[in-house]
C-alpha cells in the first residue's frame, strides 16, 4: 500500500532503507511494466489528453490540466475532466454536482476541475469516459492521472514533473517515489513537462532526451500575491509537499510564524480546525491554506464551513512557456484521435 505521507527517505540520496526495499520494489515495477505495456487500452469514442505523475504524490497534474482545460473551452471545445476521486467515498461512475457533492464524497481535486467542466469520477476509467460523451456531450477527455493504469487508450500522455522536487531517489515503490521504472513511464510517454525550476527535475529531462520525448516547461504563477505581503502567517495544508506551499508565501513577502502540516487528501477533523483557529487568534495570525484544503474544510459541515471562510486561501494558475503550448498539445491530441479513427 502506497501511505498518505510518503516517506522522507524516498526525497533523498538511497541509503540502507531504500535498498532494504529494494526486492519488493522489483517486483512493484515489474507489475506497473506489465500493465504500461498489456493494459486493456479501452476505446471510448473521444480524445484523450492524459496527465500524469512521475512519482507518488503531488507534482502539478491538477494545475496542468485545469489549464489544458481552459484552453480547450478558448478553442471552442467542450473538454471533460475524468479523474478517479482519490480521497472520496463514492466509486462512481458519477458527474460531480457541485451543488450536491463534496470532497469527502467525490474527493478534492474533481470538485476544483468540476468548477471549470463537467467532471466524472469513476474506479473504471471506460465507464466515467462514457458518462462524459453520453450525458455531458464533451468532445474531448482530459484525465487526471490515470497513466500508469493503462485502462483508456491515449491520444496524448503528457508526464508532470516539478522541477524543485524532482523524482526524489528515483527508485520504485516503496523504495522511493516512482510509480514504475523511469526508463518505462519515459517510454510510454509522450511528453514530460517540467513545472518551475530547480535542479531536482534534471533526471526526468535527460531520461526524457534520451527516449526522444519533447520536454516542454511551465510555471505556477501565485493569484492576488499582493494580499500576503508583509503579513504574519499561521500556514497550514494537506497535500503531498506542504514546504513547497510554505516557500511560494514566504517568496510574496509573507511572514510565515508557524505551519502545520497534514497529510495528503487529509480530512479535517472538529478539534484540529479549533485547535488551528485558537492558536491562529492567541498569536495573531491569519491562516492560510491552499485551494485543495479549502474544498477540504467545507466538507465537515456548517461548523466547517464557517472555519473555511475565516481563512486566506492561495490560489495559483499554470502557465505554460510558450502560452500557445496549451493550445497545440490540444491540437496535437485531437490530430492523433483523428489519425488513429
Amino acid at each position: 500500500m502506497i501511505p498518505a505521507r510518503s516517506p522522507g527517505f524516498w526525497w533523498t540520496r538511497p541509503g540502507w532503507r531504500a535498498l532494504a526495499l529494494s526486492p519488493l520494489a522489483v517486483a512493484y515495477g515489474a507489475a506497473a511494466r506489465w500493465r504500461l505495456d498489456h493494459g486493456e487500452r479501452a476505446e471510448v469514442g473521444l480524445p484523450v489528453l492524459c496527465v500524469g505523475n512521475f512519482t507518488v504524490g503531488g507534482g502539478g497534474k491538477t494545475p496542468t490540466a485545469l489549464a489544458l482545460g481552459r484552453a480547450a473551452l478558448t478553442m471552442g471545445l467542450r473538454p471533460g475532466f475524468l479523474s478517479r476521486g482519490h480521497g472520496g467515498a463514492l466509486a462512481g461512475p458519477l458527474l460531480v454536482d457541485l451543488a450536491r457533492h463534496d470532497a469527502g464524497g467525490v474527493g478534492d481535486e474533481p470538485m476544483l476541475l468540476a468548477r471549470l467542466a463537467p467532471t466524472a469520477i469513476a474506479v473504471d476509467r471506460k465507464r466515467g469516459a462514457e458518462l462524459l460523451r453520453r450525458e455531458a456531450r464533451c468532445d474531448l477527455v482530459i484525465m487526471d492521472d490515470g497513466f500508469q493504469s493503462a485502462r483508456l487508450r491515449f491520444d496524448q500522455a503528457i508526464l508532470v514533473v516539478d522541477a524543485g522536487r524532482g523524482l526524489g531517489n528515483a527508485r520504485v515503490v516503496p523504495a522511493g517515489p516512482l510509480r514504475a521504472p523511469l526508463v518505462d513511464q519515459i517510454r510510454c510517454a509522450d511528453a514530460v513537462l517540467v513545472i518551475g525550476r530547480g535542479q531536482a527535475g534534471e533526471a526526468a529531462i535527460r531520461g526524457a532526451a534520451k527516449g526522444g520525448k519533447p520536454v516542454h516547461e511551465a510555471q505556477l504563477v501565485p493569484r492576488h500575491a499582493a494580499t500576503f505581503a508583509g503579513r504574519r502567517l499561521l500556514a497550514f495544508a494537506g497535500i503531498a509537499d506542504p514546504g513547497k506551499f510554505y516557500r511560494s508565501l514566504e517568496a510574496l513577502g509573507a511572514d510565515v510564524v508557524a505551519t502545520e502540516d497534514f497529510p495528503d487528501h487529509h480530512a479535517f477533523t472538529p478539534a484540529e480546525r479549533d485547535a488551528l483557529a485558537a492558536r491562529a487568534d492567541r498569536e495573531g495570525l491569519l491562516l492560510v491554506t491552499t485551494r485543495k484544503d479549502v474544498v477540504r474544510l467545507k466538507a465537515g459541515g456548517a461548523a466547517a464551513k464557517a472555519f473555511a471562510e475565516t481563512v486566506a486561501v492561495l490560489d495559483i494558475d499554470l502557465v505554460f512557456d510558450p502560452p500557445s503550448l496549451a493550445e497545440r498539445l490540444i491540437r496535437e491530441t485531437m490530430a492523433a484521435f483523428r489519425d488513429r479513427r
